[in-house]
């Protein structure tokens, strides 16, 4: 079923770049670079002005069905606060729906069409809220209020939690966040930073390239 498929590839991958950006030019720009350093999840948030031309020009050129080759990513879309405008991510080829806070009449939204989606959860009412829905994945939001091991004292009650931390995640604490059973990670700012700052759309791919052997060596025990 394409559904999980798409989340099996979403946990294969492990790195999910959240993706912002003054124009939609600006997040194309800097998903090719992500996607050139190997992160090949992609979520553009609806913050971008013009965020869906920019996941319909990502989606058109990027195909998720097969994982090796050259043009393979998976393109979706963050900040995603109502149904109606899920539904109009999904018409412009967003595969997967991520949003801030656990929003019901999106995740219905979402089921029905099955496509992945990832609401935003801070407390155990919200996450098994969320499953009873029949959410599959949920974003641990804003991650830097907690701690790894946030992860497993959330799986004692709810063994069938998967949790994506999101919001201070980085290179020096996400090796922690695997090996404490995340299902994946999401990677905002510090990956695009430097690079807006400095004008210098390379420094992503070098970024990229970082996080994903981390979250490698970190899966494999490393």
């Amino acid at each position: 079923m394409k559904k999980y498929k798409l989340l099996q590839l979403i946990q294969q991958s492990g790195v999910v770049a959240v993706i912002r950006g003054a124009s939609p030019e600006e997040a194309v720009r800097l998903s090719r670079k992500a996607i050139e350093g190997g992160i090949r999840v992609i979520e553009i948030t609806l913050t971008v002005p013009g965020a869906l031309r920019a996941i319909e020009t990502l989606a058109a050129e990027y195909q998720w069905e097969n994982p090796q080759g050259d043009n393979y990513a998976l393109i979706g879309a963050g900040t995603v606060l109502d149904p109606e405008t899920a539904r109009a991510a999904i018409l412009a080829g967003a595969e997967f729906i991520v949003s801030p806070s656990l929003q019901p009449a999106t995740v219905t939204l979402c089921n029905r069409y099955r496509i992945p989606v990832m609401p935003g959860v801070m407390t155990i009412q919200e996450m098994t809220t969320a499953l009873e829905l029949g959410v599959d994945v949920m974003k641990l939001f804003p991650g830097n209020l907690y701690a790894p091991s946030m992860i497993p004292t959330v799986k004692g009650p709810l063994p069938q939690a998967n949790l994506m931390p999101t919001g201070g995640v980085n290179l020096d604490n996400l090796k922690d966040w695997v090996k404490a059973g995340a299902f994946a990670v999401g990677i905002g700012s510090d990956l695009t930073k430097d690079a807006v700052s400095q004008g210098n759309d390379d420094l992503v791919t070098e970024k990229a390239r970082q996080y994903v052997r981390a979250f490698e060596s970190a899966r494999s025990g490393g």
